[in-house]
């Protein structure tokens, strides 16, 4: 592979830490590109981006309407297009609705503080394998009324699942997240075999018999809201981190600024949804070119949430920016099902870690997981001890 492609440069780790000025460089100087390895166009403005994510009729995310061949395992709420998807997303969001969501946030306040709690006795730990992980898991679990499942088990399928969805750019890594994803699909379905009482499942399975929805089809989209509500949350958990606790005052600004303002330009700031994917079924004038039907189109979204044509001052991170139309969670048909949920729940654990824990700090710099269309944190050290304690601490461990 070309070292100098512009696509796989971003996987350098001295680009992986901070992509966007890279992503300034393609939006300046190639708006839009042909590339041959993704066999795609490519679209780095906030305009055009937005323009494609609300356009299902002539982009598709159902790549079966170019003729394509899409396995089995992948056809669910986040692949399907309208009509077949309205009827999933439809069956999804009434039961969304019908949550007591009051319970389940004052239960994630109480598991946020609680953790954390446990933490702040170590001299450091990993935010990413042992606060955000953990959380968002149970964060998830709880929504679906489900059982926590082995997070030994579960992270790594979820991380080969992500993995996957750089294939265009590693093929190799397709065969593994298939089968991940039937592993997962399997799982899922086994709730709707014996449903819980409570949260999403139950209400799924109680009317899932009248929603029209392929039994297939539904048990993959439930393996997509764990599998995406998992991912999401603890990708945004530790982007959020990161951001907070390595620019300075970030922290303290936090507990100043009103929490959802705040959270919405963390996600813009460093999103965990960095790219998605479209097939044209349309011939369209798009960005100064002519995108044909068939043709694949790579929007980096990163790069739109960082468009100084749409954000002032893109590269800081103000906590009070508003209005903060960032694409960090889709738009139109396929926008995020969970984003309240997410916002929320990153709103509790960083309202307890500034008010409880207003010394926390890094202890190293955060490690990335080489992954481009979701961006993550394989590992970020910190303490939530201030200089002081932890250098009296240090004393007494030696004495």
């Amino acid at each position: 592979m070309d070292p100098t492609d512009p696509i796989l440069q971003l996987a350098r780790p001295s680009i992986l830490r901070n992509p966007y000025s890279a992503y300034a460089r393609l939006r300046e100087n190639t708006p839009v590109f042909r590339h041959e390895l993704l066999d795609s166009w490519v679209f780095t403005r906030h305009a055009d981006c937005l323009a494609v994510l609300t356009d299902s009729a002539r982009f598709a995310s159902d790549w079966r309407r170019a003729g394509e061949d899409i396995p089995a395992p992948l056809l669910s709420v986040q692949t399907l297009d309208p009509p077949e998807h309205t009827a999933v997303r439809r069956l999804l969001l009434d039961g969304f609705r019908a949550q007591d969501r009051r319970a389940l946030h004052e239960r994630m306040d109480f598991e946020a503080r609680d953790l954390l709690a446990v933490l702040a006795r170590r001299p450091s730990f990993d935010f990413v394998g042992e606060l955000a992980e953990p959380l968002a898991l149970r964060f998830i679990t709880a929504f679906l009324g489900v059982p926590v499942p082995d997070l030994a088990w579960f992270v790594p399928m979820s991380r080969t699942i992500v993995d996957g969805m750089d294939a265009g750019l590693w093929p190799q890594k397709h065969e593994p997240a298939v089968a991940a994803r039937a592993e997962l699909a399997a799982y899922a379905g086994g709730w709707l075999a014996d449903p819980p009482k409570d949260g999403l499942l139950a209400y799924v399975a109680e009317h899932a018999a009248d929603s029209g929805v392929d039994p297939a089809v539904l048990r993959n989209s439930l393996r997509a809201v764990l599998h995406a509500g998992y991912e999401s949350a603890s990708r945004l958990l530790g982007n959020a981190a990161a951001a907070l606790l390595t620019t300075p005052g970030a922290l303290a600004a936090f507990r100043g600024a009103p929490v959802a303002t705040a959270v919405d330009e963390l996600i813009r700031y460093d999103a965990p949804v960095q790219a998605d994917a479209r097939v044209c079924v349309a011939d369209t004038d798009l960005g100064g070119v002519t995108v044909r039907a068939g043709e694949a189109v790579t929007l980096f979204l990163g790069a739109a949430n960082h468009d100084p044509l749409r954000f002032a001052h893109p590269t800081e991170l103000r906590l009070d920016r508003a209005p903060n139309p960032h694409l960090g969670f889709g738009r139109g048909a396929h926008a995020c099902l969970g984003a309240s949920l997410a916002i929320r729940l990153a709103g509790s654990l960083f309202t307890a870690l500034a008010g409880d824990h207003p010394e926390a700090r890094a202890v190293a710099e955060p490690a990335h997981r080489r992954n481009l269309t979701l961006r993550g944190l394989d590992r970020f050290e910190v303490t939530l001890r201030g200089r002081a304690a932890a250098t009296t601490a240090g004393e007494e461990e030696s004495t």
